[in-house]
């Protein structure tokens, strides 16, 4: 069985998945563009596990309640104290390795839909040509600076529009597959 790996994210107009210090406050908005979860409990009932970065698990850690019933794989080249995150109620567990090696251990133990989350996360697991599906929610507001979901490239990654729908409020999300 092949592995998918998949990005579901929300952005500012300007291409920020997060203010510079990892604030996630404007993807709220006013609270009309937030209500609902546009997808989001479908695409996650199809997660087999999460790799995310060190950076986005600290940004998680923040949030009042664990959010995730899946296994979540943290990706940091230094020792992290994954206790509190167990305490919460996380399957968490730290690696080290390329993307190719993460996808690779995760498929071997029965992991085959992955779900890739957080910027520098994001653009490396693109780098290594590993995302096959790339959910994106625009959201209406302008932030002028913050973490880009997207990064330099050493190609061109063509992608395949799968299709797109707006929502109350004005967001708009496209999901796209790679070619």
């Amino acid at each position: 069985m092949s592995t998918t790996c998949s990005v579901f994210c929300g952005v500012s107009l300007d291409g920020f998945i997060a203010r510079p210090h990892g604030a996630l406050d404007f993807l709220v908005g006013d609270g009309t563009a937030a209500m609902g979860d546009h997808g989001y409990e479908a695409f996650m009932a199809g997660i087999d596990a999460l790799v995310m970065g060190r950076r986005t698990f600290e940004v998680v850690m923040g949030f009042e309640h664990w959010p995730y019933a899946k296994k979540v794989v943290v990706l940091s080249g230094g020792a992290l104290d994954l206790a509190p995150a167990r305490a919460r109620g996380g399957d968490v567990e730290l690696m080290n390795e390329s993307p190719q090696d993460v996808v690779a251990h995760l498929a071997a133990r029965g992991f085959h839909h992955l779900y890739i989350d957080g910027g520098a996360t994001v653009q490396r697991f693109l780098r290594a040509g590993l995302i096959d599906r790339l959910i994106v929610t625009h959201v209406p507001v302008l932030i002028g600076q913050g973490i880009p979901l997207f990064g330099a490239l050493d190609r061109d990654i063509p992608l395949r529009l799968v299709t797109s729908r707006s929502f109350p409020g004005g967001l708009v999300q496209s999901e796209y597959a790679q070619r």
